[in-house]
């Protein structure tokens, strides 16, 4: 594990600590309107700073595909990975700033952000064990680790829209809306797309 990542876990902690404070505050809010059309929440600004930190450790442990011999298939899908997720990353962080709130620099502080499950950390969060395994595997060992691992953080993703959308007033802002359902649509068709993957690698291995 290098120094960034393990530095991006150590100081994470607090951030996730926030975003919990903030959607218990979230909880009982009614949205307000602006011009007619509804504003945004609390709720709304706790789940664009959470998003941006679980985008953030999507986009790490995508990079590593190139570099942990990776199948050509398994490096496409993570090319398309990080793409989405870097482009979404600076869509949340503008809808921040044009509400006037805190914008999170990933690249300096989110990585690894905890925050919301029984273990410590946000839905589908890769704990510091879990990185530093994925990051020792190389080969069929890396693709079948990778999928699984981001199987299970795409799934904490829909869960957190979800938790956003049953919340009072939680995502009924335009662009709120919107991000948060391309989010549940694009990650629940990667689901599917990475269990055909991972169900497709042999149990001993295969050819890269």
């Amino acid at each position: 594990m290098n120094t960034r990542t393990s530095r991006l876990v150590a100081g994470a902690f607090l951030l996730g600590t926030a975003f919990i404070a903030r959607s218990a505050a979230a909880q009982g809010a009614a949205p307000a309107k602006v011009d007619g059309r509804t504003a945004f929440v609390q709720a709304d600004v706790a789940f664009m700073t959470g998003m941006i930190a679980h985008h953030a450790q999507a986009v790490l442990i995508a990079g590593w595909a190139p570099t942990h011999g990776a199948s050509k298939s398994l490096q496409a899908l993570c090319e398309r990975i990080v793409v989405g997720q870097r482009d979404e990353i600076l869509t949340m962080q503008t809808w921040l700033k044009d509400h006037n709130q805190p914008v999170p620099q990933p690249d300096a502080e989110m990585g690894n952000m905890p925050g919301m499950d029984e273990s410590g950390l946000m839905p589908g969060m890769l704990t510091y064990e879990d990185l530093h395994a994925l990051d020792q595997a190389r080969g069929s060992d890396f693709d079948r680790l990778f999928l699984k691992d981001m199987i299970k953080h795409h799934n904490g993703a829909i869960t957190m829209v979800n938790t956003l959308f049953g919340t009072p007033g939680g995502g009924e802002e335009e662009r709120m809306y919107k991000m948060a359902s391309d989010i549940y649509a694009d990650q629940t068709t990667e689901i599917d797309r990475m269990t055909k993957m991972l169900n497709a690698i042999p149990a001993q291995g295969h050819g890269q």
